[in-house]
């Protein structure tokens, strides 16, 4: 090749590929194109063969180059690696090793690679991420009536761990084969992607939240337990991609140091259980995030504007306003403003959204049920129903940090507070009110049509049931409280004595609850519901095996989401609540069954349901023995108590 310029070796070779493939006889492509079996490989090649290329031609230094050029050089170059390990070191073991140990430390250097990926598959294709990092269950689309197969790491996992069994060799390598079509899926999705400083610090930002929520409490490494390498590798790839923007201002090298020392400091880390992650969130984790977005500053690289549940402008999870509960209003117009918020406080205790047509009604406001003093919840395992003959359906829950998560109801059934509170006031168990009526009937009351009309200035002379339902929701939406003394631990704060606001078996506590003993994997951080983050756009449900009593073989015979959509994964799923405030909302589970955090404990450490001798073939929580020791299960309560918010 003249060219006139000394190009590297590796991109001299991929240049002479492609010669090669423009030599290619004609009958041999005629011949491709006539037997179609051949087309996905031949395409397979060519798709792989462009894009080495693009990474290869993306990652030549140049000066000319801008910062989200290199990043996306950068990603190619990453992805293609990616795949290198994948083709060339997994699925040659999966189809002729007979030898766990090799297996897994090819499947560990996937792992380790996918990790650089992770910033942008999740930001740019979540869907097709979940076919290569997703949870291994089955995907529901409820509403659709459709449930998709697992596919991709996770799920290649449960082959080689925790050892590889010999039977299962044809079904490891179609894994392996349909993840290798998911990563061209993220090559083509990439060509076409368009990058900008302010997307780029953004989503590196989330990838540190979503270290610290989903990655150091092993989240998506269930069983190799390699969360605490993997989020070392995942701080590397982060501090590469900040290299790209190194700029004189000071707050380079202190954002750089920061993220050397933070690399270090989980590779030092040999223990998943021993693990500080409370230390690890305090002296690292937190001041990265906010290193990183004081940077973005500096560079006047302006955050995004839009509304979030986590709000774009939050150093940590755990600034005090960190959360906006108006992300989930179904329309801009339905966000909160103060009127609002007074008139659903006073709507809140009103018998009048008991009342109807019936002379009957009038006996039951949302208080009634949702009592402030209680956490806003009653104390009962399920409230009586109306008429005093038998009880409601399910346990009351908590209203308290209700609005953060995207559905509502115990079987998810309620996309938003506004359509919640129309199911209950409607519902002739509950209060067996009419919206219609309460309307007409507020229409004659002055100080409520006042009220009325300034929390909704564009309203017309008319108050309609869906002005009732936003008046709710707002109050509700107000009802967000993240102050408890496990929030200000986190912000650093001290007593008035100097001393930490938790204590030492509270610490103790809360790593076990993030480590050992899983709950942080369903009850995720720092929301402590299924609300997953760093998005928290989805919230989950799982099914756990509730039985009817404490230590009984017999599962609660509440079908849950299964009543609504009659999926099969969905029998006995129900959504994943948060522990938040768990002090005080006694007694637990849909149908109240629990009496005390001891016995909730002891079930989950026993493996729910199917630990118990229940026969559950969809069970979602893992059925092993969780071995909590005593101290251990004293502990874990201790810090649950420290997650009890005031509420002014």
């Amino acid at each position: 090749m003249q060219t006139g310029v000394r190009l590297p070796k590796t991109l001299t070779f991929t240049i002479t590929r492609l010669e090669i493939w423009a030599k290619v006889d004609r009958s041999f492509l005629c011949a491709v194109f006539r037997n179609k079996a051949l087309l996905p490989a031949f395409f397979l090649g060519t798709t792989w063969l462009f894009v080495v290329l693009l990474g290869q031609l993306d990652s030549q230094p140049s000066v000319a180059k801008s910062a989200t050029q290199r990043v996306k050089g950068q990603f190619s170059t990453d992805l293609a690696a990616f795949d290198a390990v994948l083709s060339e070191q997994l699925l040659p073991l999966a189809e002729n090793s007979r030898h766990s140990d090799s297996l897994k430390a090819a499947f560990r250097a996937c792992r380790r690679a996918y990790k650089k990926l992770e910033p942008f598959t999740a930001y740019y294709f979540p869907a097709t991420t979940r076919l290569v990092n997703g949870p291994p269950l089955p995907e529901i689309e409820a509403e659709d009536n459709r449930i998709s197969e697992p596919g991709g790491l996770q799920v290649i996992e449960a082959f080689i761990f925790p050892e590889f069994n010999l039977d299962q060799r044809s079904g490891l390598v179609r894994e392996i084969k349909k993840l290798r079509r998911e990563l061209v899926r993220y090559a083509n999705f990439w060509q076409d992607t368009e990058l900008t400083d302010a997307h780029v610090f953004d989503l590196l930002r989330l990838q540190i939240f979503r270290l610290l929520t989903l990655g150091i409490s092993g989240f998506d490494t269930p069983i190799c337990q390699t969360a605490l390498p993997e989020a070392a590798t995942s701080i590397a790839g982060l501090r590469t991609y900040v290299s790209f923007y190194e700029r004189t201002q000071p707050g380079f090298s202190q954002l750089d140091r920061l993220l050397q020392k933070t690399e270090a400091h989980l590779n030092q880390a040999t223990d998943f259980n021993a693990f500080d992650r409370a230390h690890f969130i305090i002296t690292y984790a937190n001041p990265l995030s906010t290193q990183l977005l004081a940077y973005q500053k500096q560079l006047a690289i302006h955050p995004f504007k839009e509304i979030r549940a986590l709000r774009t402008e939050a150093k940590t999870l755990f600034d005090p306003n960190a959360f906006d509960a108006d992300f989930y209003a179904p329309t801009s117009a339905m966000r909160s403003n103060e009127a609002k918020i007074l008139v659903g406080k006073k709507l809140f205790s009103d018998l009048l959204l008991s009342t109807s047509n019936d002379s009957s009604g009038g006996k039951r406001s949302c208080a009634t049920c949702h009592q402030p003093g209680r956490a806003f919840t009653d104390g009962l395992p399920k409230n009586a129903t109306l008429s005093g003959r038998g009880t409601v359906r399910r346990n009351t829950p908590t209203l308290l940090n209700a609005a953060l998560q995207n559905r509502q109801f115990y079987d998810l059934r309620s996309h938003t507070l506004e359509n919640q509170s129309s199911d209950v006031i409607q519902n002739t168990d509950e209060m067996h009110g009419s919206l219609e009526f309460a309307a007409r009937t507020l229409q004659h009351n002055s100080a409520y049509k006042s009220g009325f009309k300034r929390a909704f200035p564009t309203m017309r002379d008319s108050i309609e049931p869906i002005h009732i339902q936003n008046a709710l929701a707002a109050y509700e939406r107000s009802l967000v409280r993240l102050n408890a003394r496990f929030d200000r631990y986190m912000r650093g704060e001290r007593d008035a004595s100097g001393k930490p606001v938790m204590t030492a078996e509270e610490v103790f506590g809360f790593n076990l609850f993030m480590g050992k003993a899983k709950c942080g994997t369903c009850h995720f951080m720092p929301l402590f519901n299924g609300t997953v983050p760093p998005e928290f756009t989805q919230t989950e449900s799982e099914v756990i095996g509730v039985p009817v009593r404490p230590n009984c073989r017999q599962i609660d015979p509440d079908p849950g989401r299964y009543a609504l959509f009659p999926l099969d994964p969905l029998n006995y799923a129900f959504k994943t609540p948060s522990v938040r405030n768990v002090a005080r909302t006694a007694p637990y589970m849909h149908n109240g069954a629990f009496q005390t955090l001891e016995e909730v404990i002891e079930f989950y450490d026993r493996g729910g349901g199917q630990g118990l001798g229940i026969a559950l073939d969809n069970q979602t929580l893992p059925s092993d023995k969780l071995n909590l020791t005593s101290s251990e299960k004293k502990a874990l309560i201790a810090f649950m108590n420290a997650l009890t918010d005031s509420i002014p």
